[in-house]
C-alpha cells in the first residue's frame, strides 16, 4: 500500500463530503443526521457481505468505498456539530490497535490466533470497565451472529467445552428436551427448547470454525434457488404451484438437487 497514493484520494473524499454538506452543497446531504444515515449504512454493510460471499472483487471494491463514504459522512456531521473529528477517530483506533496487541507491540506472548484474541478481549474488558465479559455484544446483531459472539467471548475466559464430542452430546440432549416439550404441548417451553437447540448448533459451528450466520445464509440461498427451479419446471409444464401437489413438487425438487 502506497501511503501517498492513499492519502490523496482520502483527502479528496474528505473535501468532497465537506463541500456536499457546506453552505452551497446538496440539500439532501446537508439535512442528514447520524441517525438518518443508519439505514443506508447498514445497507452498504450488507452489500459488502454479498460481494464477499459472491467472490466479486469489483463489487467489494465499490462497496468498501461506499462504507468509507459513510464513515467520512458521519465524521463530517460530528465535526460540524463540534462533537469530534475524523482525526479523533483515527487516533483512537490507532492507539487501540497498539494497546490491544501487546503480543506485537509489547512483551506478551500469543502463539496462536486464539491467544491473540484472548489478549484483545482481556484488554478491551479492562479499558471499557465492563462488569461482564459478555457486555458489549450488540443486542441488535442478528441472533445467530450474537449467539456465536457470546459463545466466543465466554470461551476466551476458559468457560467452554473441552472437546467436540461434548458439544454433540449437548445437541442430542437439547433435541431430546425439545421432543419432550413438544409432547407436553406448551408453546412457551417448545420455543425455549428450540432456542436451546439452535444455540447448541451454533456452538458446533464455532467449534468447527464455521460462521453459523453465513452457513444459514448459504442454505437460505440454496433453498431459494431450488424452489424457484421447481416453479420454473412447473411453468414449463403449464402449471403453477397451486395446480401441483406435494408429490409432484417433491419429485421435481429431487431432480433439481442432482
Amino acid at each position: 500500500m502506497n501511503k501517498e497514493n492513499t492519502e490523496k484520494p482520502f483527502t479528496k473524499l474528505l473535501n468532497i463530503v465537506s463541500q456536499l454538506r457546506g453552505p452551497d452543497g446538496c440539500p439532501w446531504d446537508k439535512e442528514q443526521t447520524h441517525k438518518s444515515l443508519l439505514p443506508y449504512f447498514l445497507e452498504e454493510a450488507y452489500e459488502v457481505i454479498e460481494g464477499v460471499e459472491a467472490g466479486d472483487m469489483n463489487s467489494l471494491k465499490e462497496e468498501l468505498g461506499d462504507v468509507l463514504l459513510h464513515v467520512v459522512f458521519q465524521a463530517d456531521i460530528a465535526q460540524k456539530n463540534s462533537e469530534f473529528t475524523i482525526e479523533d477517530s483515527l487516533n483512537h483506533v490507532n492507539e487501540k490497535l497498539v494497546r490491544r496487541h501487546p503480543h506485537v507491540f509489547g512483551d506478551k506472548k500469543a502463539d496462536a490466533a486464539f491467544h491473540a484474541k484472548q489478549n484483545w478481549e482481556s484488554a478491551k474488558h479492562k479499558e471499557k470497565k465492563r462488569k461482564s465479559r459478555l457486555d458489549g455484544v450488540p443486542e441488535t446483531l442478528p441472533a445467530l451472529t450474537r449467539a456465536q459472539r457470546l459463545q466466543e467471548k465466554a470461551s476466551y475466559t476458559g468457560f467452554d467445552w473441552e472437546n467436540i464430542e461434548q458439544v454433540w452430546g449437548k445437541i442430542n440432549e437439547e433435541i431430546q428436551e425439545l421432543k419432550e416439550a413438544q409432547t407436553d404441548g406448551i408453546k412457551k417451553h417448545i420455543e425455549e427448547e428450540i432456542g436451546d437447540v439452535i444455540f447448541s448448533i451454533v456452538n458446533l459451528a464455532r467449534f468447527l470454525n464455521i460462521s453459523a450466520e453465513f452457513a444459514l445464509r448459504k442454505t437460505n440461498k440454496k433453498f431459494t434457488t431450488r424452489f424457484k427451479a421447481v416453479e420454473d419446471e412447473l411453468k414449463n409444464r403449464g402449471k403453477t404451484v397451486e395446480d401441483s401437489n406435494l408429490e409432484e413438487m417433491d419429485t421435481i425438487w429431487n431432480e433439481v438437487k442432482k
